[in-house]
């Protein structure tokens, strides 16, 4: 996931490229999480977790807890806030 892109495959087997916004590991659920949108300017992201112990990373697998959602929340806010500082 070094090169900022991810390439998901659904369950029909169509591929389709995303860029990798963030990836981080959390210490407290053990799991590390790569956050993505589609190309260009959209705001829209999405969320999963991976193995970032396997080569190609894994399967991703869905955030379902709420706390999960919200720890992905709270990471994602502070990294765009740092981003706005940096501009």
């Amino acid at each position: 996931m070094e090169d900022k892109t991810l390439r998901v495959i659904d369950e029909a087997g169509n591929e389709k490229d995303f860029e990798i916004v963030l990836t981080f590991s959390s210490e407290e659920t053990g799991k590390s999480y790569v956050i993505y949108k589609e190309p260009g300017d959209s705001d829209e992201v999405f969320a999963a977790s991976y193995d970032e112990t396997q080569e190609d990373g894994g399967d991703l697998k869905p955030i379902e807890k709420e706390s999960e959602w919200d720890m992905i929340e709270e990471v994602l806010n502070t990294f765009l806030e740092e981003e706005e500082t940096n501009e």
